[in-house]
């Protein structure tokens, strides 16, 4: 061989046999990894979007229009999911993990799919000719066992992440296929009705149409005109499915119950500075996925100076994609994809959660995709270095999926997940709070007092703990110190249908009947199908009117919030 003369790059065989094999690595590796997590608890959300979920109970067309302060609000497609597992298996956890984790493996193969499809085009063949295969099994294997995606699997309830993805990655997959030399217009129409579904998942599938469109600039028609001309019908089709999105927006009024939003009563700035940190954040995760956080609590940044750090990085990333999508078009869709998949959470003011882990479940593609297929690019051209660099991946995948396992542990209990994000993020009340309610669950009621006060200490005028706090005290017997915590309660929050309800069984078991029939009202007039309330109403209105006292007749709310209303 000549010394100029390129080392043989090895081949990998493009015959059924060895896609189904990619497909069933990808398969075993999460099955594997995610082993561990079908006796994961509800945790956080899933009480309200599943045990409290009213519309789930029975597969009716009131399965499509969930409660809109739930997790699953706006989500009809989420919501129907969630019916469909308790109809065949009630609130046992197993069917809804199942669930999850088969989303899960959809999704990767979808994106088993797009790369190995794209690798093919003409824009990239000519580089990666021969390692298709290999190269998108690398990508969808590292993105399925990555342990950042531990968040939207094992979670429950954010199987809405999820499952937007999965719809996401098929548009896109579906699209592809159509393009195809000898495709049927079947594969347009399955791409617009993945999106359409995709939308009835989650607010972030806005962006799919435009990926889409610019996919097919990038690696197939050339350009913006040719791409809109050969295929006018095909975007009509999926910009028609936005119109879903606006009326399940409208529908469930705008702010996903005042959470998000530019009227909530975040500032656009303060929030958006804190979005610096975010998404460094996330590219971190992404490289290094190592104390990873369940619940990082709210906080803002109000200071330029706070973020430089963070903005020194996302700055020039930004500037960097709206440069590349003109000079290397390929860069430019990467990071296009990185930043229209988090714009929504990034832009939207948001009064709960600055930091969440899932919000990365589909912008981590193009930041794997773009670390393999580099890495790939500089190895390929030594003969050495393609079989080196084969070995590191082998023992990635192996870390990788040893890690997600590990993670998983961490969501074996309400105990563990919230005593693991007390202990790295020591400041957040939310943690505090929900350790509390952890706590409480196994009978240690001293240490949750503690912890609830913890909570109060740093974040005092906070309603759930305040609630929480003083349905412990209850349940030990100390009504009075619990009344002055239901009376915070619903100072700080009016709208607190349960606080109202425990605020007047206190003051019942306290003699002062009349005040507690006030109370059970307010939390009717809050919540009407509110039973416990009204059979406390009616016990109470009885016993006032006899001027007789039965207390014990009374009742307290059976369970604690876990840090929402």
């Amino acid at each position: 061989m000549s010394p100029e003369a390129a080392p043989a790059k090895p081949s990998f065989r493009k015959s059924r046999s060895a896609i189904l094999l990619c497909a069933g690595i990808i398969i075993i590796g999460v099955i594997i990894s995610y082993h561990n997590s079908f006796s994961v608890p509800f945790i956080y959300d899933d009480r309200q979007a599943i045990l409290e979920n009213p519309t789930i109970k029975q597969l009716s067309p009131s399965v499509l229009t969930p409660p809109p302060e739930s997790s699953a609000g706006g989500r009809p497609l989420v919501n129907l999911s969630l019916a469909i597992n308790y109809a065949l298996g009630g609130t046992s956890v197993e069917g809804y993990h199942l669930l999850n984790i088969l989303i899960h493996i959809f999704a990767g193969l979808a994106l088993f799919g797009i790369v190995r499809r794209t690798l093919q085009q003409p824009v990239l063949n000519e580089h990666f000719k021969n390692a298709e295969l290999p190269l998108a099994l690398l990508v969808a294997i590292f993105w399925t066992l990555h342990p950042l995606q531990t968040e939207a699997v094992t979670y429950t309830i954010q199987r809405a992440e999820s499952m937007m993805a999965m719809f996401y990655l098929l548009a896109l997959y579906c699209f592809i296929r159509g393009t195809g030399r000898s495709a049927t217009p079947i594969w347009y129409a399955l791409s617009i009705l993945a999106c359409l579904l995709g939308m009835a998942s989650k607010e972030v599938m806005v962006s799919a149409p435009l990926i889409i469109l610019l996919y097919d600039r990038t690696f197939v028609a050339g350009s913006f005109k040719e791409a809109l001309s050969k295929r006018s019908r095909v975007y009509a089709g999926l910009a028609a499915t936005w119109l879903l999105l606006i009326y399940l927006v409208v529908a469930t009024g705008g702010n996903r119950s005042g959470a998000v939003g530019f009227n909530v009563g975040i500032s656009w700035w303060a929030y958006a500075l804190t979005q610096c940190k975010a998404i460094a954040r996330y590219l971190w995760l992404s490289i290094w996925p190592r104390g990873l956080i369940f619940e990082y609590g709210r906080f803002w940044f109000d200071d330029v100076l706070q973020v430089v750090p963070y903005a020194l990085v996302v700055i020039p990333l930004v500037a960097g994609t709206i440069a590349a999508l003109w000079r290397w078009p390929v860069l430019g869709f990467a990071g296009f994809w990185f930043f229209s998949i988090l714009a929504p959470t990034s832009l939207l003011p948001g009064t709960t959660q600055m930091i969440v882990e899932h919000r990365m479940y589909l912008a981590l593609a193009p930041v794997i995709a773009v670390i393999v297929l580099g890495g790939y690019h500089l190895a390929k051209r030594h003969h050495l270095a393609f079989y080196l660099t084969s070995a590191v991946s082998l023992v990635l995948v192996i870390v990788l999926g040893l890690l997600t396992s590990l993670r998983n542990e961490d969501y074996g209990s309400r105990l563990a997940i919230w005593s693991d994000t007390v202990a790295k993020r020591p400041k957040n009340a939310v943690a505090h709070n929900n350790l509390a309610l952890a706590l409480s669950d196994v009978g240690r009621l001293e240490d949750s007092i503690k912890e609830n006060e913890i909570a109060l200490q740093i974040r005092p005028n906070y309603p759930e703990a305040q609630y929480d706090l003083g349905s412990t005290l209850a349940q030990m017997g100390r009504i009075a110190e619990a009344l002055p915590h239901f009376e915070a309660a619903v100072r700080l929050s009016p709208g607190f249908a349960k606080a109202h309800n425990n605020l007047g069984t206190a003051l019942f078991m306290m003699g002062r009947g009349p005040e507690a029939v006030v109370e059970y009202t307010k939390a009717l007039r809050i919540k009407p199908d509110y039973e416990e309330a009204r059979i406390n109403l009616e016990r109470v209105r009885a016993t006032v009117e006899m001027q007789s006292s039965s207390p014990q007749e009374a009742t307290y709310s059976d369970d604690k919030l876990s840090g929402s209303q």
